[in-house]
């Protein structure tokens, strides 16, 4: 089975960028940090969407029942992850951690909510990347 993480890497891209472009412009009073924030917080809501969806599917081929995994919620689907080795223990409590964000920047549109989540961002985007090398070097040689 082979997965395709390129739309998760050109997520990470992006991601990358904002924050990139977020140290060039950070003064808050600046109408170009908001956009950048906000470009770097939904970069991250779609690239946490999509690792979801590759581990998902990833998960698929360790189940007898591929529908048991269709039913699985979000964190389980993590945790699923952590017990066939898609990711270490440790790194199932951090995306734990980014997936309870996420979950408060869908609610939470407050400024120092925001500004919290930016402080993830660094880590989770060392551990997007490190998860599609993971997903794809397993996969591949499966294949």
């Amino acid at each position: 089975m082979a997965l395709n993480v390129e739309h998760l890497l050109r997520t990470a891209n992006t991601l990358e960028q904002a924050l990139l472009a977020l140290r060039q412009h950070s003064h808050p009073d600046d109408v170009m940090f908001d956009l950048f924030r906000n470009a770097a917080i939904k970069s991250f809501e779609l690239s946490l969407e999509t690792a979801g969806k590759l581990l998902r599917k990833a998960l698929k081929a360790y189940s007898g029942n591929p529908r048991s995994v269709d039913a699985l919620v979000f964190n389980d689907v993590l945790r699923q992850a952590g017990r066939h080795g898609l990711l270490d223990q440790s790194g199932v409590e951090r995306w734990l951690a980014y997936r309870a964000n996420r979950n408060n920047t869908a609610h939470d549109y407050g400024q120092d909510f925001a500004n919290h989540t930016l402080t993830l961002l660094p880590d989770y985007l060392q551990d997007v990347r490190q998860l599609a090398g993971h997903l794809q070097k397993v996969f591949d040689a499966s294949a």
